[in-house]
């Protein structure tokens, strides 16, 4: 016997709001990035340079989540049977991969300009970076709900305050070489870029990844929630089970819980899938009850089989 039930409420940001919010940042970081990517040619500034590529990387890693989460909506089909949710993790990981290349790029040619420093227009960096610092905070403001339960939005939302705080750091860079003439420190804050990207996608990198392969997802242990399922006095055994993402907001769990007094009732698989959801924040439970009868056992009972 099995059953399967699903968790009605979901931490989905309201599709509307975020949609806009994608929207506005993609057309402000876009037109930023080409702005910048000019006047850092006008400049001979490699910092300025860099920070274009960057904003541009995040402008097509902002189409790449925006439309992940809105392929996610699309209906299960005969070939989709869990729809196209796991859209949202094929774009986190190659966001990802895609900002460290562009973190190798900014490295190579920052170490090339160190060897060769070249002047640089100091206060048309300073205002230009000042611009990025009110675009990026514009956007990571309009990207902050929902970030802590979605691995896109969250990889959107602290790029864009990288991106600021990048920003911050050329405006320093520009000014610190009109006070004292040193043209490293173009150079020197690229490779700090390169540092702050480096560091903010390392990590999502490791986490999309193990989604992609069905790891268990963050913040939850396997462990708690077999301890869970065999508090129930009903339940006298759990095995078989397994955890993974199907999208980077919804999780989905399988499990064989042996009950010898038989099937429960579907008002109890209910509530059992209600707290999994409440305490774990397991949105697709589907449970195989087995009587643990003398003689049959599970062939999936042992831990070390799939």
């Amino acid at each position: 016997m099995s059953a399967h039930t699903h968790a009605q409420h979901h931490d989905h940001p309201a599709g509307d709001t975020t949609s806009r919010a994608f929207a506005i940042g993609v057309a402000l970081n876009l037109a930023f990035a080409f702005i910048e990517a000019a006047f850092g040619w006008y400049a001979n500034s490699l910092s300025l340079l860099a920070d274009a590529g960057h904003n541009f990387s995040d402008v097509i890693g902002l189409l790449m989540a925006w439309g992940a989460l809105t392929l996610a909506k699309r209906v299960p089909s005969e070939r989709f049977t869990y729809g196209l949710r796991s859209s949202t993790i094929m774009a986190a990981t190659t966001n990802s991969m895609l900002l460290l290349i562009a973190v190798g790029g900014i490295s190579w040619e920052a170490l090339h300009r160190f060897a060769a420093p070249a002047a640089v227009s100091e206060m048309t960096m300073v205002w230009v970076a000042a611009t990025g610092v009110a675009i990026n905070g514009t956007t990571a403001l309009m990207l902050m709900k929902g970030r802590d339960h979605d691995l896109n939005l969250r990889g959107a939302y602290w790029h864009m305050v990288a991106d600021a705080a990048v920003s911050v750091g050329v405006v320093l860079a520009g000014l610190g070489m009109l006070w004292t003439g040193w043209l490293w420190l173009d150079p020197a804050i690229s490779l700090v870029i390169a540092a702050v990207i480096f560091a903010g996608t390392w990590g999502m990198l490791k986490a999309s990844l193990r989604l992609s392969l069905q790891a268990v997802p963050d913040g939850i242990d396997v462990n708690e929630v077999s301890l869970f399922l065999q508090y129930f006095p009903q339940v006298c055994e759990v095995h078989d089970l397994h955890i993974w993402g199907m999208s980077t907001t919804e999780v989905a769990m399988t499990v064989h819980l042996v009950m010898p007094q038989g099937h429960p009732g579907d008002a109890f698989l209910h509530q059992l899938a209600e707290e999994l959801n409440r305490r774990f924040h397991i949105t697709h439970a589907t449970f195989q009850v087995e009587l643990g009868e003398d003689g049959v056992v599970c062939r999936l009972a042992p831990p070390d089989v799939v």
